[in-house]
């Protein structure tokens, strides 16, 4: 079957299904909210089959909603606006900073040195390095700027192999470890991956409450530290073990890396600048707002902030073309897409709510109200496995008022539902279209699917267990609604 028949088939099975849930209408809803039941289906159909460009269908609301008369144009567009895009997009650009002078392969690289470079140490370097970059960078930027550095240590391997340990499974554990170090490391910080940003700004639209960026981190941080660990140990302890051992030409192949990228030149130092200075204001922003009342902080203000920075900035390159650290050209690559994404997403999550559909998927949640901690536990189930096949964002966007308003029914603090069923959607890692990542290194062809499925459901059943266990004890003392 080709490609394009495939689509045809993933178009017509959208439209099917948002016309079953409009006339079958299956919960009983009024009119109103069969129509948003209808859209609902319609989109998430399409984005799960990928009839078409995750972008374009989140578009779909300023079309369908005032065309049905279920909001405003105005109301509609709203969304695109939010405040939590401009936080995201400011992050985008500096991320785009770092990558342009390559300012991460440095990073990266020096890390993989301290660690050595034996089979284990290897993949530990790499697991290091994509964790720490995906905590301030996109989880698929960070994946492919890691991408072919992992392609050129394993190219040298290969070459310099003397018959000792698996090249295979270091192969293997190398891409994975790449992929779902990223997935990880972006749960530490509050802009590490699109999920966290749009649950922040659902929380600061619905309650008035903005969850400090410090707040996030204390409860995250060393989730993912504990997560990265134990994916290390999965990799090459229990499920791919290498057996190399340190090898002269391996290291050799970093040192040379190194110095092809020479010292810090200015305008790394400047982007370095940046980025530590807006890393801080993330972290001080409530003191600074404590200690005086002429102003006041929040984290997309700093983030914007950021990005102005960057293109006020000189680079201190000699290049003609680079006055600045950032030009608007720059960001031709750039996720505008994933911003669209956000915006739709957020449209079509307050029409459901308002519509009251939302209140109707709690219930059915509710059933596991008698136990809390069951609760939490079959929230994070829930989440880390529709995030399989559906994606991240879409997910926490559509069922972040659904564990809110079971939270709110329940008398319990919001939070304690929404964080873990927002980092369970980033931790998906049995299906190549899970996440962006999954599907980078899965194309690597280093990788088949059953030696993924295998090794993703393992760190599914520990992402579990940590996230569960983590929220359930940490959140109620750190973070209060």
């Amino acid at each position: 079957m080709s490609k394009q028949q495939l689509k045809f088939i993933a178009l017509f099975s959208g439209i099917a299904v948002s016309l079953l849930l409009y006339f079958i209408n299956p919960f009983g809803v009024d009119k109103s909210a069969a129509k948003v039941l209808a859209i609902a289906g319609l989109m998430i159909t399409w984005w799960v089959t990928e009839a078409l460009p995750m972008p374009v269908v989140a578009l779909l609301p300023i079309i369908l909603f005032p065309l049905l008369k279920i909001a405003k144009l105005d109301e509609a567009a709203a969304p695109y606006a939010n405040p939590v895009i401009f936080l995201f997009m400011g992050g985008f650009m500096l991320g785009l900073a770092i990558e342009k002078w390559s300012l991460h392969k440095r990073i990266a690289l020096n890390i993989i040195r301290i660690t050595g470079t034996s089979g284990n140490r290897i993949v530990l370097g790499f697991i290091l390095a994509t964790g720490l970059l995906s905590m301030w960078l996109s989880n698929t930027a960070t994946t492919m700027m890691m991408f072919p550095i992992a392609l050129s240590v394993i190219h040298v391997m290969k070459e310099n192999h003397k018959g000792q340990g698996s090249l295979t499974n270091f192969s293997l554990s190398i891409m994975l470890a790449i992929a779902y170090a990223s997935n990880i490391g972006g749960i530490a910080t509050i802009i590490g991956t699109p999920p966290n940003v749009a649950y922040v700004g659902y929380i600061s639209k619905k309650y008035n409450y903005d969850i400090g960026f410090v707040d996030w981190m204390l409860i995250c941080t060393p989730l993912a530290v504990l997560l990265l660990i134990s994916l290390y140990w999965v990799m090459v302890k229990w499920l791919f073990p290498n057996r190399i051992q340190s090898d002269d030409s391996t290291r050799q192949l970093i040192q040379n890396e190194l110095q092809l990228l020479g010292p810090l030149s200015v305008a790394e130092k400047r982007v370095l600048a940046v980025f530590i200075g807006t890393a801080l204001l993330w972290i001080t922003r409530d003191i600074i707002n404590n200690l005086q009342d002429l102003f006041k902080l929040d984290d997309t203000m700093i983030a914007v902030m950021c990005a102005v920075a960057l293109f006020i900035c000189p680079s201190g390159s000699k290049e003609a073309s680079n006055d600045s650290l950032l030009e608007w050209g720059d960001t031709s690559k750039m996720a505008w897409g994933i911003l669209l994404l956000f915006g739709g997403g957020i449209s079509l999550a307050t029409s459901l709510e308002k519509a009251g559909l939302m209140e109707q998927l709690g219930g059915w949640l509710a059933q596991f109200s008698g136990n809390a901690f069951l609760l939490v536990l079959v929230i994070t189930i829930v989440s880390i496995f529709i995030s399989e096949v559906m994606s991240n964002v879409a997910q926490v966007i559509v069922f972040a008022p659904v564990v809110s308003s079971l939270a709110d029914a329940l008398h319990m603090n919001p939070i304690l539902l929404g964080i873990p069923m927002t980092l369970a959607a980033s931790c998906a890692s049995m299906m190549p279209m899970g996440t962006p990542p999954n599907a980078i290194v899965f194309a690597s062809g280093h990788i088949k699917f059953r030696q993924m499925a295998k090794a993703g459901f393992v760190m599914n059943v520990v992402a579990i267990i940590l996230v569960t266990l983590f929220c359930w004890f940490l959140l109620p003392s750190l973070i209060k609604i």
